[in-house]
């Protein structure tokens, strides 16, 4: 099996990771937060980061990775920005009607893109483009029922989309810049998430619910839910690195709209949720344009080698253009030889 091949099953295998467990611990999570009414989002999420640091270091112990130390200040920065983004999007869709907050999450793409062209020179084809364009109507189309707009909900989430956009750009190029896997810059990094959530958890979820964390009644019940969605969350954080690395910032994004219309789709058979014709609109177009991204993305990545190709061999053409220029200079040079002289020539 080429390196090509293994490339693309490593990239399907994570792509398939964050789906299922993506979608695994929304259905956890709905079931904590709607049946059992533990509503606390950020500090559920600190536990989620907590457990996933406390995992990897047993699986570092044992040896299931190596350590490859990367600068402090910039790995406690990525993690803060990651966790500073996290509490945004929280603070986004407590200021702000559900509707405003899923136009917040559809615009990260356009930002990231914009972001990626500005800063790092990335290129997207018309293609891609129009592909997103298509996954995004959909997308609103099935999830935006409402838009209430209000000026702190509105910076909030402006600040939110900044700060997701740059965490998850930084992700990608930390990995490919320092040379480093996802799992080790998830075991870097999550530790200072954690901690920006386990201090300002408690108190954000307060100031949205009125209720206080540690207040609640955990039954038995309630604490293997919270466990369950722990342990499903090591799964989501290590397959978010890995994709964002072995892919790009928007194809994650892409992933998490995919998501949106899982939820939905398994919302309405398993728990039986209200579905409209709106829905199913939305569903189906958004699909399209997931399956058109995907297409465009795969003939892109094909085009790639053969240009590569292409200047390799251009550029040996090149040099033995070169070669066979300079043997025959020097084959004219030596023509061009002063004549020797010849004694017999003299006396004559």
């Amino acid at each position: 099996m080429g390196e090509g091949e293994k490339f693309q099953l490593g990239t399907i295998g994570a792509l398939s990771l964050s789906v299922v467990s993506s979608v695994s611990i929304v259905i956890c999570n709905k079931t904590l937060m709607s049946s059992l009414r533990f509503i606390f989002a950020t500090t559920l999420t600190s536990w989620h980061l907590f457990v996933t640091f406390c995992s990897l270091h047993v699986a570092l112990k044992l040896r299931f990775f190596e350590h490859k130390p990367l600068e402090k200040k910039m790995v406690m920065g990525f993690g803060v920005l990651n966790g500073i983004s996290i509490g945004l999007l929280n603070l986004s869709l407590g200021f702000n009607s559900v509707g405003f907050y899923q136009m917040t999450k559809l615009a990260i793409i356009p930002c990231t893109i914009l972001l990626e062209i500005l800063f790092l020179g990335k290129k997207f084809s018309k293609r891609i483009q129009f592909s997103l364009v298509i996954l995004l109507v959909g997308v609103g189309i099935a999830t935006i029922t409402d838009l209430q707009l209000n000026a702190l909900g509105a910076f909030l989430s402006l600040l939110a989309i900044i700060t997701t956009c740059v965490a998850q750009i930084m992700t990608n190029t930390i990995q490919k810049k320092f040379k480093v896997s996802s799992t080790q810059l998830l075991y870097q990094s999550c530790i200072y998430q954690a901690a920006t959530l386990l201090i300002s958890g408690p108190y954000l979820d307060k100031f949205l619910t009125n209720l206080n964390v540690f207040s609640f009644k955990y039954t038995t019940k309630v604490t293997i839910v919270i466990i369950l969605s722990c342990l499903i969350s090591i799964a989501v954080n290590f397959s978010t690195f890995l994709v964002i690395g072995k892919t790009s910032p928007v194809t994650y994004q892409v992933l998490g709209h995919l998501k949106t219309c899982l939820v939905l789709a398994f919302g309405y058979i398993i728990v039986h949720d209200p579905f409209s014709w709106r829905n199913i609109l939305g569903i189906m177009v958004a699909m399209v344009g997931m399956i058109i991204y995907s297409y465009c993305c795969v003939l892109e990545s094909q085009q790639k080698p053969v240009e590569g190709a292409g200047q390799v061999s251009q550029a040996r053409d090149n040099n033995e253009t070169e070669t066979l220029i300079n043997v025959e200079n020097s084959s004219a040079i030596l023509n061009k030889r002063p004549p020797v002289w010849n004694k017999d020539k003299d006396k004559n």
